[in-house]
């Protein structure tokens, strides 16, 4: 029986090539704005020190649904490029948090940028009424 016969493999097919156009199209956005090294999974760990000043590895690991493993690989590359430190608490120096440097925190709005950009080519095709749908069917799965 063929891959496309089975509507759930057709399903998996259709959303891991979306996501490869998505990371390709960000990995091309983001060396077209100087910022080589950086890769998509990177975005994750941007987007919680955008809406938070500081979190711990803990913190972001749970947030970001990962391993504090694959947090740590992801933090060391970022703090190694420059977009972010690890500071000791002040009040308990048993907490390290991780927090934007001003290299990060002046890459926000080309972030931002590259996130509208990306979700207008995803949703290009779309009404709003049919992306609510998709999102919602989405979230049921």
């Amino acid at each position: 029986m063929s891959n496309y016969n089975n509507p759930m493999r057709l399903l998996l097919s259709l959303i891991s090539k979306i996501h490869e156009k998505g990371n390709r199209f960000i990995i091309e956005e983001l060396k077209k704005n100087g910022a080589e090294g950086l890769v998509p999974s990177h975005g994750d760990i941007l987007v919680c020190l955008y809406s938070q000043d500081k979190m711990t590895m803990k913190d972001i690991a749970d947030k970001i649904h990962r391993t504090r493993p694959t947090v740590t690989v992801l933090v060391d590359k970022l703090e190694k490029l420059g977009y972010l430190k690890r500071e000791v608490s002040q009040k308990d120096n048993r907490y390290t948090y991780i927090v934007l440097t001003k290299k990060g925190q002046d890459f926000k709005p080309i972030f931002e940028k590259i996130s509208e950009d990306l979700n207008d080519m995803l949703y290009k095709n779309l009404s709003e009424e049919e992306s609510d749908i998709l999102e919602n069917l989405l979230q049921k799965i």
